[in-house]
C-alpha cells in the first residue's frame, strides 16, 4: 500500500497564504473583463508575471535551463495550468457572478483526487480523502450561500468553461509533479511554466482579438492587471511549486476551498462586510472536509484503517 504526501504546518501556511491570493484573483478579473476581452487579459496577466520573474532571476543571478526536454515540460504544464483555465475561466466570468464562479472553480479538488488516483502511486484515494473533499465543497456552497446558485444553468456554456478549468487545474496538479523529479527549483519552473504560457497566449491575443485597436482601458482595469499579474500570478506560481514539490497534488488543490473564505474574511476585515451565520456554518464544514483529507487527526480517533485505498 502506498503512503499519500501529506501537510506539515509550513504546508498549510503556505496554502493559506495562495488562498489569499488567489482569492483575490477573481476580483481583479471581474474589474478587467469590463473594459478587455479574454485572451488580452490572458496575455497581459501571464506577459507581465512572465517579465516580472525573468527580471527577478536575473537580479539573483540564476539561469534558466535551456534544455529542450525541460523546455517542452514547461509548455506543457503552461498549457494545462495557465493558457487554458486562465481562457475559461476570464470568459466564464463575463457572463456569470464571481461567486458562482468560485463555486464551480472549487471542484477542483474533486477532479483532482479522481486524477492523481489514475495517474499517480503515491496519491490514491482514501475513503477519508474523498469523503472530506465532498464535505469540503459542501462547506464552500454554504458560505456562498443559495444567490450565488440563483442564476446557475441560465448560462450553461459558461459554468461548463469554469469546470472546465478546474478540470484542466487536476491536471496541472498531476503534471507538475515531474519539475520536482527534474530538481528544479520552484521559482525557475513558475517563471518557466508563465514565460511558456506568454509565448503561447499572446500570439493569440494579437490576432484574435487585435488588443491595439481597443478603446484604452481605465485606470482600475491597469492596476488589477498588474495585480493579478505580479501578486496572483508571479508570487502565486512560486508558492504553487513550493507546495506542489512538499506536499503533493492531491494536497494543492485543497487551496480552491479556501479562496472563497479568504475573499468572504477579506471582506469582512477591509470593506466592513457583515459576516452571515452561513459564513460560519461554511467555514466550519471546510474545515471539517479539509480535517477528513489531511487525514492525522481521523487517524488518532479511529485508528490508522483510515488510511486505506478505495481499491488497490
Amino acid at each position: 500500500m502506498t503512503t499519500s504526501p501529506s501537510m506539515n504546518a509550513r504546508d498549510w501556511l503556505m496554502l493559506t497564504v495562495l488562498s489569499v491570493i488567489w482569492g483575490g484573483s477573481f476580483f481583479f478579473t471581474g474589474i478587467s473583463v469590463r473594459e478587455l476581452p479574454p485572451f488580452t487579459i490572458v496575455a497581459a496577466r501571464v506577459g507581465l508575471a512572465a517579465l516580472a520573474l525573468l527580471v527577478g532571476l536575473k537580479l539573483a543571478g540564476i539561469s534558466m535551463p535551456r534544455a529542450p526536454k525541460i523546455w517542452l515540460a514547461f509548455f506543457g504544464m503552461g498549457l494545462l495550468n495557465n493558457m487554458i483555465p486562465f481562457s475559461l475561466i476570464v470568459w466564464g466570468q463575463g457572463h456569470i457572478a464571481s461567486g458562482l464562479a468560485s463555486i464551480l472553480n472549487a471542484t477542483t479538488p474533486l477532479f483532482g483526487v479522481v486524477v492523481a488516483h489514475l495517474l499517480t502511486r503515491d496519491e490514491k484515494m482514501t475513503g477519508g480523502r474523498l469523503a472530506g473533499t465532498i464535505v469540503g465543497f459542501a462547506g464552500v456552497a454554504l458560505m456562498i450561500g443559495p444567490s450565488a446558485l440563483s442564476g446557475f444553468g441560465s448560462h450553461l456554456m459558461a459554468e461548463l468553461a469554469v469546470l472546465g478549468a478546474a478540470f484542466s487545474y487536476s491536471f496541472a496538479g498531476v503534471y507538475g509533479r515531474r519539475f520536482k523529479a527534474m530538481g528544479i527549483n520552484p521559482i525557475v519552473t513558475a517563471t518557466g511554466q508563465i514565460s511558456a504560457s506568454a509565448v503561447l497566449m499572446i500570439p493569440i491575443s494579437l490576432v484574435v482579438e487585435r488588443p491595439w485597436t481597443l478603446a484604452a482601458p481605465g485606470l482600475p482595469t491597469m492596476a488589477a492587471l498588474v495585480a493579478i499579474a505580479l501578486i496572483s500570478t508571479a508570487l502565486a506560481y512560486i508558492i504553487f511549486f513550493r507546495i506542489l514539490a512538499s506536499a503533493g497534488a492531491t494536497n494543492l488543490m485543497l487551496v480552491t476551498f479556501l479562496i472563497p473564505v479568504s475573499a468572504i474574511l477579506l471582506g469582512w476585515l477591509f470593506l466592513g462586510e457583515v459576516l452571515a451565520p452561513q459564513h460560519f456554518i461554511g467555514m466550519a464544514t471546510i474545515v471539517a472536509g479539509l480535517v477528513l483529507i489531511d487525514g492525522r487527526l481521523p487517524r488518532r480517533l479511529f485508528g490508522p484503517s483510515t488510511r486505506g485505498t478505495l481499491s488497490n
